[in-house]
């Protein structure tokens, strides 16, 4: 069955959209990480959920998945070229975001960030 899509940014939310997949793509803009190393870095998301992100945007070829061959096997995520083209989407949403907050602040709300974006600066 064919897709058709209203608009392009459909196209786009079909890869990065909802809660997880965005930050585990800020997360690995720093470089590759163990599954262990992002869940520590989402603490919130389930081990479920991660997995599940982390097939999706395998499958969309957004991530690579490389397995070593070792006990305990190890297996580390890394951002494939296709990834990194996501850079200047992820840092626009980071920046907007947080001038939402300073704005909710600005105007007494009880709204705090833990961090700033970082994770694509780098690249």
């Amino acid at each position: 069955m064919s897709r058709i899509y209203q608009l392009g940014i459909e196209a786009t939310l079909d890869v990065i959209g909802g809660k997880w997949k965005p930050l585990i793509l800020c997360n690995l803009g720093h470089g590759p990480l163990r599954s262990g190393k992002l869940k520590k870095n989402l603490p919130n998301v389930t081990q479920k959920m991660l997995t599940q992100q982390l097939r999706e945007l395998e499958n969309d070829q957004i991530i690579a998945r490389e397995v070593y061959n070792q006990v305990p096997p190890k297996v580390v995520y890394s951002l494939t070229e296709e990834g990194k083209t996501l850079r200047d989407i992820l840092v626009s949403m980071s920046v907007w975001g947080e001038k939402r907050i300073k704005q909710a602040q600005s105007r007494g709300e009880d709204v705090s960030l833990l961090r700033d974006y970082d994770g694509f600066i780098e690249m």
